[in-house]
């Protein structure tokens, strides 16, 4: 079940989210708060389970306008610190209203609840190959959220890394996430 984690965790937090508007230039988010803030983190959590509850309600109308698969295809290597990181989970979600929360929270060190089973159907998720190196295919055009979450090879800790990138109908981006 641990091995599962990272990739159940970078699909339940990209499932629709967006950390902000989409920008017509590329856009990393890499935000590493540690124990900053701990009573702000648990002040958002639900006094009955370990994961914050979502704010933002899923947005029907948003989703509807999304393809769930087009021509597209993004690739690329996960490390932290500076290692690949194996059979790590990765995930590939639409920019959305209903995205940003999760993925904001995510990059603060915040576990949501899971996403609405709706908007799962627009993820696109793998894991890594054993020297960090992924591929997903099938995507439509459009803005999207590229995470992959790991634990950390100097602390073992869990480590998620997200970036913002535009993908055109057939394109194929090559990517890094890094941290």
């Amino acid at each position: 079940m641990k091995r599962y984690f990272p990739l159940v965790f970078a699909a339940l937090v990209l499932a629709g989210c967006e950390v902000v508007p989409p920008a017509p230039t590329e856009r990393i988010e890499v935000i590493d708060r540690g124990d900053a803030q701990p009573e702000a983190r648990e002040a958002e959590r639900d006094a009955t389970s370990s994961r914050a509850k979502r704010e933002v309600a899923y947005p029907e109308a948003e989703y509807a306008k999304l393809e769930k698969h087009g021509s597209a295809a993004v690739s690329g290597r996960l490390t932290l610190s500076g290692r690949a990181v194996p059979n790590a989970g990765v995930s590939v979600a639409p920019v959305t209203s209903y995205s940003a929360e999760a993925a904001e929270k995510a990059l603060a060190g915040v576990a949501v609840e899971p996403a609405d089973p709706r908007a799962r159907e627009y993820t696109h998720t793998t894991r890594t190959d054993g020297n960090g190196y992924f591929r997903v295919s099938d995507l439509p055009a459009g803005e999207f959220y590229v995470s992959g979450a790991g634990p950390d090879p100097q602390t073992g800790k869990p480590r998620v890394v997200i970036r913002q990138i535009s993908l055109g109908n057939g394109q194929h981006r090559e990517i890094t996430l890094s941290r």
